[in-house]
């Protein structure tokens, strides 16, 4: 089982199979993932970083992607103590380290601040790690 964060989703989203580099683990993610992905995506199209049409089918790509939510009851109370632990501020990032260590799993990043914060933990990895 991988857990993955929206830096690595958004852009396995914008190419066709994109997800499967990561080998045939299980993939899940917090449901904020969707969230932050499906807005980076818009934001990308609407600035035209990207051509309205390939957003729209990165979007598509990720409401269909292979990835299950997972939000365990303790999820947030985790996310507080892994944010305090760490240094960090916000629980955001916290909620995808929090998942990954309340299932036991690896996390797959590509946010190199997310990385370096967390990376005593280690459990965080990049794809290449994998």
């Amino acid at each position: 089982m991988l857990v993955l964060d929206a830096s690595v989703v958004v852009p396995a989203c914008r190419v066709e199979d994109g997800l499967r580099v990561l080998g045939d683990d299980e993939l899940v993610a917090p449901h904020r993932m969707w969230s932050e992905a499906r807005s980076v995506l818009h934001e990308a199209g609407w600035r035209r970083e990207i051509d309205l049409q390939s957003a729209l089918e990165a979007h598509t790509r990720l409401e269909s992607a292979p990835i299950r939510a997972k939000t365990p009851a303790r999820l947030g109370r985790e996310a507080w103590r892994l944010a305090d632990e760490l240094g960090w501020a916000r629980t955001y990032d916290a909620e995808y380290v929090a998942l990954a260590f309340l299932l036991g799993c690896r996390l797959v990043t590509l946010d190199g601040r997310l990385r370096r914060g967390a990376d005593r933990l280690g459990f965080v990895v990049s794809p290449a790690e994998l």
